[in-house]
């Protein structure tokens, strides 16, 4: 099993490496048809006070279900503009993204592309930050966003721009 998941990344690398418009895991067979995807029965969400009465705000949904084709040994996603992304483990955004995770990043062409709740790539005199978006808005300045680290206890210091949004992330792979 070691050897699949090694044969995934590796086949996810070199596709978004080259820019590839689809990623896929395995070796596929003509004959073999996707599988089904599993409906998942979500739990009903408790109230309780560690859980908040409030929803958080989800990644935005950005890769249809028909583009996802999963089959018996392999995996293709059809993402268009991917690259492949690893991280510094600052533990920021534990526990979504920790040490050993990677992830599937496109290019934003607009701010209207952004949504609170989304992980965004952003470039800074320090470097390059990844945070989930917490706010949008507009000041004299134009369009921003604020964002934050899921571990982090407060926002990051100054708005972000569009201009410096570099890539949103649109799968985590463990």
């Amino acid at each position: 099993m070691k050897w699949v998941m090694q044969l995934l990344v590796l086949t996810l690398v070199v596709a978004g490496a080259f820019g590839s418009g689809y990623l896929v895991a395995g070796s596929p067979k003509e004959a073999d048809a996707p599988l089904p995807p599993k409906e998942l029965v979500l739990p009903e969400r408790a109230e309780s006070s560690t859980l908040g009465p409030f929803e958080i705000a989800s990644p935005k949904d950005r890769i249809p279900e028909s583009d996802i084709l999963v089959y018996s040994d392999h995996v293709v996603l059809n993402i268009k503009n991917t690259q492949w992304s690893k991280f510094t483990d600052t533990n920021s955004m534990d526990p979504v993204i920790d040490a050993g995770a990677n992830a599937l990043q496109i290019v934003p062409k607009t701010p209207e592309e952004i949504q609170i709740g989304d992980i965004i790539s952003y470039e800074t005199d320090y470097g390059i930050i990844i945070h989930r978006v917490k706010e949008l808005g507009y000041d004299e300045q134009g369009w921003y966003a604020i964002a934050k680290g899921d571990n982090n206890p407060t926002q990051d210091p100054s708005h972000v721009r569009f201009s410096q949004i570099k890539r949103v992330v649109v799968g985590v792979i463990y």
